[in-house]
């Protein structure tokens, strides 16, 4: 099986980008491995540090595994880890990818401490992606009222700023702030994408992987032109994760039902549903 740095790598070359989902049930989990593998192409699965925490490091690293044995390209990322400790930990688990998340340091702390997960990832014997973010969108998959304050009032990285970030860390993949959001607005598109900005930044660091975070909610034609901008890599998961409780709800209806996998199961199609479709996009199919 293909190495992530080789699906991400043939995607920046194709300018198409690899979804990225996040699960914290097994139910989920199949749900985005079904789907990709109806489309047969590659996805990322994704676990915060509180998704981790309710499905066990160990079992995601098994879920995963078990999966690859029937030859799906199936990879595990650690999604917005805080701590340089909670990295080492998943790259010693097993996992393929994990992102350091020091938006909220000071920015040498911040590089100093990315830093230390790039050269633990490139210690560690095995090839682990490692993604840092660069400029804040925000902290919660959430369905909001508004883009919160903290986020309209935050500035966004410059061209010159990834370079020296990309240049003193060492990180595989960017996720910058390119007026994206993390969650979903509630009664309109999320705020149009930067474009310019993707494609300057693209340009100038023509090896890097940029992955676009907070993506629930994006307009289509948005993510349309943010790949073919530059963007390879897509993260959603406030959108999966509506349409997986919508579904649950409508399973619930039933109050005769009491069987979990007859109700929970249109959670799953719906999230299945939702799946596909962005993964239909990302790959150009």
């Amino acid at each position: 099986m293909r190495s992530l740095r080789e699906v991400l790598e043939e995607a920046r070359e194709k300018r198409v980008a690899v979804g990225h989902f996040n699960f914290s049930d097994s139910t989920q989990f199949n749900a985005i491995l079904q789907a990709a593998q109806e489309l047969s192409v590659p996805v990322i699965v994704g676990v915060s540090e509180g998704e981790e925490n309710f499905v066990k490091m160990e079992n995601a690293v098994a879920l995963v595994q078990a999966a690859r044995t029937k030859g799906f390209e199936i990879y595990l990322n650690a999604d917005h880890h805080k701590s340089v400790e909670a990295c080492k930990a998943v790259i010693d688990a097993g996992y393929d990818s994990v992102i350091f998340d020091g938006v909220e340091l000071p920015l040498e702390e911040n590089i100093a401490k990315t830093r230390e997960v790039v050269e633990y990832a490139r210690n560690s014997g095995r090839d682990v992606i490692v993604e840092a973010e660069l400029g804040y969108i925000g902290t919660s998959s959430k369905m909001l009222d508004e883009v919160p304050e903290d986020v309209l009032s935050a500035s966004l990285p410059s061209v010159e700023d990834a370079l020296n970030f990309v240049n003193e860390t060492g990180v595989d993949a960017l996720a910058p702030a390119v007026g994206n959001l993390h969650g979903m607005l509630k009664n309109m598109p999320n705020p149009d994408l930067k474009i310019d900005l993707i494609e300057s930044l693209r340009e100038a660091l023509p090896d890097t992987h940029f992955v676009l975070h907070g993506g629930s909610g994006i307009k289509d034609e948005d993510f349309k032109r943010a790949i073919k901008a530059g963007m390879n890599c897509v993260h959603i998961n406030t959108e999966i994760r509506k349409a997986y409780r919508e579904g649950i709800e409508e399973g619930l209806k039933d109050e005769n039902q009491i069987a979990p996998y007859k109700y929970i199961a249109p959670g799953k199609e719906k999230m299945k549903e939702v799946v596909k479709a962005r993964l239909k996009l990302f790959n150009d199919l």
